[in-house]
């Protein structure tokens, strides 16, 4: 089932950050489920829980 897609705009004051404890888990999850190491970095970006990245 594809996911809902909307035209509304998320705003950047509207956004928080994950947990680190969440990222964590998410990052493993992400890495589990990777077929490499490329889509995991992609997904890791798009998701914004790469290593390194701070809100």
């Amino acid at each position: 089932m594809a996911a809902k897609t909307t035209t509304d705009e998320i705003a950047e004051d509207e956004l928080t950050p994950v947990a680190d404890e969440t990222a964590h888990s998410a990052r493993r999850v992400v890495a589990a489920y990777a077929t490499d190491a490329d889509e995991c970095r992609m997904l890791l970006a798009m998701l914004g829980i790469a290593p390194g990245e701070t809100a």
